[in-house]
This record gives C-alpha cells, structure tokens and sequence, in this order.
C-alpha cells in the first residue's frame, strides 16, 4: 500500500470511473449505487469505518464521523486502508481535503493509551503537547491524577470511564488496554437442540458479532456495540458471549416482559442450570450468577435527593461481564455507574445507535467501541427478516372537531388528532384485511387504545397491566389463541412475539424515529409463506400529526422501505 501522502497525490489526478459504485463528497457523506456489480464490496468497506444515514431503493447514504473512524480504529482498520478502499471504489477522485481530515482524525486513536499499573492506571501520550491537553481537560472537570513523568497521567482505577467519556468529549480518543478483571468462574455451554425441543445454531452474522466483540479474549475485546435489527437475534449474539466469556453476568434490559423472555432465552438455548438465574425486579430480587434486572429498577429512589438503592446490585457479586440490552435507552443514572465499571467486561445491544439527546459519544467512551452491525435490508434480502411494506392511512378529522383543533395549543392539537374517533373504523377496516394474521395496534394516548380495545372486543396492555396479565395475554399471542392485541408504549421495546405480522400504529410520540424502528421491529420476524409484514400508521390528515408522520415516513424511507398513501374519505 501507498504512504498516504502518495495516495492523496495519486487521488488528486484520479480520472473517473463510471463503472464504479461510489460518490465521495466533501461533507463526509458517502453515496452508494446499490445497482451496481460492485455494491456489496463497496457495503462491506463502508460498514468498517461510516454509519449507514438513509438506504432507499437506489442510492444508499453513509457518512463518516470522528466516532466512526475511532470505531475503525479500535478494529484495526488502518486510515490508509479507509482511503484506499474510498479511492478505488470512487466514481470520481475522493475531496483530498477529505482524505487528510480522515488521516488527521485516526491519527488521534492510539496516541493516548490507558495501561494498568498495579492498582493505578497510566494514560500515556505520543508527546509532550498531547499530554498537556489530556491533563488540561482532566483538570478542568476535576479529576484527580498525578504526573510522575511529562507524558504520564496516572489515576485511579475508579476513575478509568469518566477519563475516557471526558477526553472523547474534547476530540481525545483513549486507546483502552488496562484489560478486565476476570470475575467469577461460570461455564456456559449452547445446546444444539433448544430445551423445548428445536433445533438451534447461531448464523453466521450472529456468531461473527459475537466473535467480533470477544476478540480471542485479549485487550481489544471484551467492551463495545452490536447493532442487529429487531427480530435479528441480538439475545443469541448476547448468548454466546456469554458463552466466550464463561463468567457471570449482570443483564439490564427495558422492562420485566424483557426480563423473562432473557430468562426463558437463557434456560432454552444454554445448558445453565436454571437455579443458577435469577430475577432481579421489583417483586423479585435474586442475585444469582446470572442476574436480569431493569433499568427502572437499577433507576429508582424514593425521592429526587435520594441515592438509587438497587445500583449495589453492581457490586453485590464479581461479575465478568455486564450486558447492556437497547443501550441506546440507557438512563444518566446507569451511564454515571458504568462510569466507574471499566474493569468489567460491557456489551451494548441495539437496533440503533440513534438517541434522541445525542449522547452516542457516551456509549462509545463508557460501554465502547461499535464491534458489528448488520443493515435491516441485507437480513431481509437473505429472508432472515420479513419484508415490510409500510402504510399511512391518513383519516379526515370530523367536523365537530375542526373549531377544537383549530383554536388548541400545539400540543393539545397533536392530541386531538392522534385520538381522531374516526381512526376505529379504518383499524376495523385493516384488520378485516387480514383476517387470521397475528396484529398489534400500538399507540401512545391510554384513554384512546381503551376505546379501541372495547369497540374492538380484544385485550389491552398498557403500563398499569399487572404483569401477570401481560404474561398470559403475551402468551396467548404467541400460541394463536389470541390474534389481535391493542398495547402501549410499553410494547416499544423487548417484546418477543413473533407470530405479529401485522402493525397498526394509531397514535406516536411525535416524530421519533426510534420508536418507529421499534415498532416496525415488533413485526420483522421470518413469517411462513411469502414471509411479508405490514406496518400501518393511521393519521389525521391536514393536521400536525400528518406533520409528524412526514418525518417517520421519511425514516422509513431512508432505511429502505416501501412506503404507501392511503387516503380515506
């Protein structure tokens, strides 16, 4: 390979190759001809060192970041070869400003460097000048340290996360080697044939995720993201890291449904002796070798000034590894223990690495560095995932409602017409449609989905179902005898039912694309036959919330979907 003065140089008199499938843009932003022979080379590069933007039919978006070149970094992904690979699937000669910005941000990775010495840590800089910005920033958040050597930042061990969330705030990528302490001893095995009596392996994405993470189990393993889509079987990539790992482990997940559905996961795909998992809620508290608990319980206190009582669960026994389920959702309070959990092994499950309050710097400096991600549509394409068809169905307001409408706040106005009554003859409507097929109407506003759950005749899940009844209700879903079932926003996340094939989504929060992507994830399980799944939102149509649902259409869009109007007189 070129030294990458001689590669940018080359570039600069590049002449164009039609033939090739990307569009290199001074923005940082890459475009890719999926119609192209080339394509999935071109994805396969991209996925190394860019985040996927937007992916409709024929032009996929991807844009380079300081976060996704340092993720690069910590894979082993050199800046040259990042540029080698643009400029030779290039259609025209990348920026070379470009070139040098990509340079300049991987040269930052790897200049500092955190070792363990005895019970301190060492941060140790390429030079002089590095060291002084590092113990600059140190100073000016109050952390305490010493320096025994100009190029040598020594802190303690406690402080090894808020070092490193402080210094990738300031542009100071930490290259972290201080490695892990072991935790206790906890063989798991998987089993070939689940304990219900099915065959199960892992696929090939999920295995290579999880070897991804692991890393042979040296330095460079043991902390960091999978990115899977809903329904890809992030839960079995964290199983058998959990079985690299073979130690015990402390799950945090989204709620009590996901609490059990991990349990049930563990005791049927691993030869763990199921009295060695336990349940850590608010009507259970086992502490056991392998302990499932919730963010709102690890979350909870009394009052505002109050301490978070369940956070001891952290140090109540030697754990090995600590998995973060949805850590895109991950709570301040959680980020600020897992500030001063460094030593422990960390993996993050997601479907996206979009939060809404920007924070993603803090799951790459606290929980790590993006080990894998497997786009929606290449799982879909392999029939891994259904394939969605998405449809807005926009309803007229009644007339009784229009002076209301007009006359409210912004905000009383997106309620008003998200709890359009007009909405309960299209949801009959749709699930006439599809007759025998398991749906879920899904919506944010309790007072609007009881009504819709009455008119319809078919239960209802909201937050305040005691969880008994939600077990049974999920339970009847998932077996057939209940095929329709109206939830809350409490099915957004961690619900595993996967015989739904059908979503109508009558009510939002918003514009979020999150929760779009979770409740579209709610149907993308491989379904039998022609293994399709349709998501429908139902909105007012000339209202804000036809407002609000241009941006969800848009996400869905970007990401790939087809995407329909429906417009109902």
């Amino acid at each position: 390979m070129l030294p990458f003065p001689l590669l940018s140089a080359l570039c600069a008199t590049m002449s164009a190759n039609p033939a090739n499938p990307l569009i290199v843009q001074g923005d940082r932003s890459v475009l890719v001809e999926v119609d192209n022979p080339r394509y999935t080379e071109a994805r396969d590069c991209l996925l190394g060192f860019a985040e996927l933007v937007k992916s409709p039919e024929h032009i996929h978006t991807y844009r380079i970041t300081p976060l996704s070149v340092w993720n690069a970094c910590a894979a082993g992904i050199t800046p040259d070869s990042i540029v080698a690979s643009l400029t030779s699937l290039a259609k025209f000669p990348p920026p070379p400003h470009l070139l040098t910005e990509i340079h300049d941000l991987a040269a930052r990775y790897g200049r500092l460097v955190l070792e363990r010495e005895g019970d301190d840590l060492v941060l140790v800089a390429a030079d002089d000048v590095l060291a002084e910005l590092a113990a600059r920033s140190l100073a000016s958040r109050q952390v305490a340290f010493t320096r025994p050597q100009a190029r040598r930042i020594v802190i303690a061990a406690a402080l090894r996360g808020k070092l490193k969330h402080i210094l990738v705030e300031v542009g100071l990528p930490v290259d972290d080697q201080a490695g892990y302490v072991e935790g206790e001893s906890l063989p798991i095995v998987l089993r070939d044939i689940s304990a219900a009596g099915l065959p199960f392996a892992l696929r090939d994405y999920q295995h290579a995720a999880a070897a991804a993470f692991h890393a042979g189990g040296g330095v460079r393993g043991g902390s960091g993201v999978v990115v899977l889509p809903c329904g890809a079987g992030k839960t079995v990539v964290g199983l058998d890291i959990m079985r690299l790992v073979s130690r015990s482990t402390l799950i945090l997940t989204t709620g009590i449904t996901a609490v059990r559905q991990w349990i049930r996961e563990i005791c049927d795909k691993t030869q763990l002796d199921p009295e060695l998992v336990g349940e850590y809620t608010g009507s259970e508290k086992q502490l056991r070798p392998v302990t499932v608990s919730t963010y709102q319980v690890m979350t909870w206190r009394a009052r505002q000034s109050a301490e978070f009582p369940h956070l001891k669960i952290f140090d109540a026994r030697d754990w090995g590894l600590i998995i973060y389920d949805e850590v895109h959702l991950l709570p301040a309070p959680v980020f600020q223990v897992t500030a001063s959990l460094q030593a422990r092994r960390r993996l993050g499950l997601t479907a996206t690495l979009v939060r809404e309050d920007g924070r993603e710097g803090e799951v790459f400096a606290l929980i790590g560095p993006k080990k894998a991600e497997v786009p929606w549509k290449e799982l879909e394409a392999v029939g891994w995932l259904a394939t969605a068809r998405c449809t807005e169905v926009r309803v007229p307001m009644p007339a009784e409602l229009a002076m209301p409408y007009a006359v409210a706040e912004s905000r009383m106005q997106f309620r008003i017409a998200s709890e359009n009554p007009a909405k309960l003859a299209v949801v009959r409507r749709l699930l006439a449609r599809h007759p025998g097929d398991g749906c879920l109407v899904i919506g944010l506003f309790v007072e609007q989905l009881r009504l819709l759950a009455d008119e319809l005749g078919v239960p209802l899940i909201t937050g305040a179902t005691p969880q008994k009844r939600r077990d049974v209700l999920y339970d009847d879903f998932r077996t057939g005898r209940l095929r329709t079932l109206v939830v809350s926003k409490v099915a957004n996340f961690a619900i595993d039912l996967p015989d739904a094939a059908v979503a109508i989504q009558v009510s939002g929060t918003f514009g979020s694309r999150q929760e779009e992507a979770q409740r579209l994830g709610r149907i993308l399980r491989p379904k039998p036959g022609n293994n399709q799944a349709h998501f429908y939102s139902v909105v007012s149509a000339e209202t804000v919330e036809q407002d609000f649902a241009l941006k969800r259409q848009l996400f869905l869009c970007e990401q790939g979907y087809e995407y329909a109007i429906e417009d109902v007189s």
